[in-house]
C-alpha cells in the first residue's frame, strides 16, 4: 500500500519505548511510570511525505522547525483551548524536536478550517458547488477568499491512505452533536486567531488541519501538531492572486519535482518515489525555515 512502510529512522531512546511511527512523527511511551502521569513522547522526524508516500530522502532540520512552530502556536491559542504539551525534559538525542505530552483519547476526525478555496476543497467545489456539504457562491477560483471561514472535516486515514472530506452531520454521527459542535467552534476559533496573527506578518493562512482529544479529566484538548507547513497552507500575502496556484511555505518544491519529467516517477503507479536531489532538499529546507522565521521570530 503506498506510503505504508515508514523508513526505519525512529531512534532507541533511554527510558522510552517506541510504540508507533506515522508519516513524520514517532511516538514513545515511558518504560517506567512517569512523574507527570500518563504521558507520551512525540518526536518530529525529518521525514517528508508527498502524494501519500513517505519519501526516502529527509529534509534536515524539518523536525525541529515543526516542533518549535507548534510550541509557539500552542502558546498563541492558550486562551482558546488547552493543549497536550507538558513541561518535562526530553532525551538529549531528540532535543529540539520532541515534546512530552499528555496521553489523549483522540477524536476520529481531522478538523479542517478553510478561509480560501484550493486543494481538495476546490476540486469538490468544481464538481458540486459545495465543500463538505456547504454551498458556496458561484464563480470562485483557485485561491479565492471565502465569504467566511468554513469547517470542512475529514476522516482520519491510515498512513498511505487519503483523508476523505465528510459533512458536519457525519461528524455528529461519529462523536455526537455536542462534541461535533465544540470541535467545529474550536477549529474555527483557532483558524480565525491564526489568520489574524499570520496576516500581521504578511502571510495568508489559507487553511489548516487540527486534531483534538480528551484528557483523563474529560477536557477537550488540542493535540498533535498545530499550524505548521505540514498541516496548513501558508501563502505570501504580497503574491496572492486568485485564479492560479499560489506559492506556499511548504513542500511545494518536492511535489513539483516529483511530478516533473526530471524525476521520472509515475504518481499513479505502484513504484515508490525516487530520492530527492540535493537542490530540492535545500530549497525545501529553506522554505520551512522561512515560515518559522516570518511567523515566530518577526
Amino acid at each position: 500500500m503506498p506510503g505504508h512502510v515508514v523508513p526505519p529512522t525512529a531512534l532507541d531512546l533511554p527510558a522510552w519505548r517506541h510504540v508507533y511511527s506515522g508519516k513524520v512523527r514517532d511516538l514513545y511511551e515511558p518504560v517506567e511510570p512517569h512523574p507527570r502521569g500518563d504521558v507520551v513522547l512525540v518526536v518530529a522526524s525529518d521525514r517528508i511525505s508527498a502524494y501519500d508516500w513517505v519519501l526516502p530522502t529527509e529534509i534536515p532540520g524539518k523536525g525541529g522547525v515543526l516542533t518549535a512552530l507548534s510550541l509557539w502556536w500552542f502558546d498563541q491559542m492558550g486562551d482558546i483551548v488547552p493543549d497536550h504539551t507538558i513541561e518535562a525534559p526530553v532525551p538529549d538525542e531528540v532535543a529540539g524536536r520532541a515534546m512530552v505530552c499528555r496521553r489523549l483519547d483522540m477524536f476520529p476526525v481531522e478538523c479542517v478550517a478553510r478561509g480560501y478555496l484550493t486543494g481538495s476543497g476546490l476540486a469538490e467545489y468544481r464538481e458540486t458547488g459545495t465543500v463538505c456539504g456547504i454551498a458556496l457562491p458561484e464563480g470562485l477560483v483557485d485561491g479565492s477568499r471565502l465569504p467566511e471561514p468554513i469547517f470542512t472535516p475529514a476522516t482520519k486515514a491510515d498512513v498511505g491512505e487519503h483523508d476523505e472530506n465528510v459533512s458536519f452531520e457525519a461528524v455528529v454521527e461519529s462523536v455526537g452533536r455536542a462534541d461535533a459542535e465544540t470541535l467545529r467552534d474550536l477549529t474555527l476559533a483557532i483558524y480565525t486567531r491564526a489568520h489574524e496573527v499570520a496576516a500581521a506578518k504578511g502571510i495568508i493562512l489559507a487553511d489548516t488541519k487540527v486534531e483534538f482529544g480528551r484528557d483523563a479529566d474529560g477536557t477537550i484538548v488540542l493535540g498533535d501538531e498545530v499550524l505548521t507547513p505540514d498541516s496548513s497552507r501558508f501563502w505570501p500575502a504580497d503574491t496572492w492572486e486568485p485564479g492560479r496556484s499560489q506559492p506556499s511555505f511548504d513542500k511545494q518544491f518536492v511535489r513539483d519535482w516529483l511530478t516533473s519529467p526530471e524525476s521520472g516517477w509515475d504518481k499513479g503507479g505502484d513504484a515508490p518515489p525516487p530520492a530527492l536531489p540535493d537542490d530540492v532538499v535545500e530549497r525545501t529546507r529553506q522554505r520551512y525555515l522561512e515560515a518559522y522565521d516570518r511567523l515566530a521570530k518577526s
